[in-house]
């Protein structure tokens, strides 16, 4: 119940995500009493894919967003394939895996320094930094990495120091700079500070493998049946020895950075905060179909370490089988209507997406005062909310006994001085950590990957296309497929059903739908609510700079689906795209 002390609160935007997200409170007494999830736009790709040729459907799908363009293209390649029952090189498998995973490591490396960690490290305290203690500090963690130098973070410190002087912060504007929630001294904070730099260089660079596989980035070119870009070693514009040298030194460069520099500044700083693991508990539900960048048709099957499966009712030791069946999504709290039905929800080769804007008219004080508030749907399995991410994979690797994923967690827990539990990792900074564990092991799979490709490349094994189910009289009067993919932020998947050489029905259900879902016909709380409010004693020290919100949202990683018209605050329509 509310206490005589609570206040309405607000957060719109949620900046630092992709895509619009409103977050209302309620709140008293220094903790979160009620949390409600709004998606403030409407993204109708689905609508846009009817009646279209499926060879085509990738090139929509991965306009659903604008930043895991690949992930949207691939997953819905794979549910044509797994449609029309279309086989596909083992090259261009290889391909996608290795765009797929890079994704993924330069997705998480962002995340942690460009999204997240300035909800962590407080910019202005690098002022008082000593940048010889900072030196040192490096040299503590990462003793190999180049740039090391109390003279470098020296000069980092400088340019900090310009901007102040200039009478802004540049990159680092509109920050809640001098909370009492920072705890990071100075000198870590200069670390983490220079290394975000340092990040925004990498990002860019490791990320050509895109470019050189798909032609461009982001929208990278793809192909049903297979991948566009051929193999000749011999060949000046294709994928030949001097492409496989620049190729390998991405994968080198993406993986030393990410084992001397991230994982290292992630345990550095969770030293700070491990009351953080004990904050921000999802619901006690959580989901994977594979490890992170697998890319699966059809029913998911063991594929990699990580078996499909879930983690129920707070049990985060014994695997439960995953059954594509159960899934359903439910428009409760959401801007939708439905045909009549006995069922709250629709299977996704079932969905319906009509839109019904019921909310008030803009601009407007709260949403949450009507039971629909939000144009995201609610995903359910088997009638229970699940969370997705990196954070599931983790935990289920763990409960599978994944060695390289034990191991690290353990060694983690024990360095925080922690149990040996991995419910810990259901949490604000088990997210954040279980996303650096990860990319570790991402990162060194891709390695593999591209050994195993470039090995087969020298064999003779070339080809990347299959024209054989390319004509459409080749395909069934009516089929239906499903693409999955274990995306940065969780499990992705593409539903198709095509009849007569058309797409009759498309949904997309997206990791940030599972996670940031409102409440569903039996009351339960999509995964941020429930992270914010289920426990009422989320901290909120300051409504006016509400900066524990923020570690607590930003740790899923929110990517709101990308709107296809977009409305200013009085309802004026300001642009709209029209498709042919």
């Amino acid at each position: 119940m509310p206490t005589e002390t609570s206040k309405r609160v607000v957060i719109d935007p949620l900046t630092r995500i992709e895509g619009h997200l409103r977050i209302e409170l309620q709140a008293g007494d220094d903790v979160i009493e009620n949390a409600w999830s709004c998606t403030t736009q409407f993204r109708g790709i689905e609508l846009v894919m009817r009646n279209r040729d499926p060879r085509d459907a990738w090139a929509f799908a991965q306009r659903i967003c604008g930043v895991c363009t690949a992930v949207h293209a691939l997953a819905s390649i794979a549910a044509v394939e797994d449609a029309l029952g279309y086989p596909v090189p083992a090259q261009a498998q290889l391909i996608r895996q290795l765009i797929s995973m890079m994704q993924v490591v330069q997705d998480h490396v962002i995340h942690f320094y460009h999204l997240q960690a300035l909800d962590w490290v407080d910019v202005v305290s690098v002022l008082a930094a000593d940048p010889a203690e900072t030196a040192k500090l490096q040299a503590s963690i990462s003793p190999a990495w180049p740039l090391s130098s109390a003279s470098y973070f020296a000069g980092v410190q400088q340019k900090i120091k310009n901007s102040v002087a200039g009478g802004q912060y540049s990159l680092f504007s509109n920050g809640y700079w001098g909370h009492p929630a920072y705890k990071l001294p100075p000198a870590v904070n200069l670390l983490a500070v220079a290394h975000y730099l340092e990040a925004l260089e990498w990002q860019r660079d490791v990320i050509k493998l895109h470019t050189i596989f798909g032609g461009k980035n982001p929208h990278p070119n793809f192909l049903v049946g297979g991948m566009a870009c051929a193999i000749n070693l011999d060949a000046g514009l294709t994928i030949n020895q001097s492409r496989l040298d620049q190729l390998q030194a991405l994968v080198e460069r993406a993986t030393t950075f990410v084992e001397q520099i991230y994982y290292p500044d992630t345990l550095a700083i969770a030293g700070f905060y491990p009351e953080w693991l004990r904050i921000g508990a999802s619901n006690p539900n959580l989901m994977a179909v594979g490890d992170a960048g697998d890319l699966l048709c059809g029913k998911p099957s063991p594929n990699g370490s990580i078996q499909p499966g879930l983690l129920l009712d707070g049990d985060y030791r014994t695997v439960v089988p995953f059954d594509l069946n159960k899934i359903a999504e439910e428009i409760g709290s959401a801007w939708y209507t439905y045909p009549p039905s006995n069922s709250p929800g629709l299977h996704p080769w079932a969905g319906v997406t009509e839109a019904r804007y019921t909310g008030p008219k803009p601009p407007y004080q709260w949403l949450s005062s009507d039971s629909r508030y939000t144009w995201t749907k609610a995903p359910r399995y088997d009638g229970h909310a699940v969370a997705v991410g990196p954070n599931a994979r983790v935990m289920l690797g763990y409960a599978q006994g994944v060695a390289e994923t034990k191991g690290l967690v353990d060694e983690a827990l024990k360095r925080l001085n922690l149990p040996q539990d991995p419910g810990l990792l259901n949490s604000t900074l088990g997210r954040i950590f279980c996303r650096a564990v990860e990319t570790v092991t991402t990162a060194r799979r891709m390695r593999l990957t591209f050994q195993r490709f470039v090995e087969r490349v020298k064999a003779g094994e070339t080809t990347t296309f299959n024209p054989a189910k390319w004509e459409p009289s080749s395909w069934p009067q009516s089929c239906r497929g499903v693409g999955w993919l274990e995306a940065p932020r969780g499990t992705l998947s593409h539903w198709v059903i095509i009849e007569k050489g058309s797409i009759a029905n498309y949904q997309a259900v997206v990791p940030s739908t599972w996670n940031s879902s409102g409440r569903d016909a039996r009351g339960q709380m999509g995964p941020y609510e429930y992270s914010l409010a289920h426990s009422k004693t989320h901290p909120l020290v300051d409504p006016s700079k509400p900066l524990e919100v923020l570690r607590t949202v930003h740790s899923f990683d929110p990517c709101q689906s990308c709107a296809v018209q977009i409305i200013d605050g009085a309802g004026a329509k300001m642009l709209e795209v029209r498709v042919q």
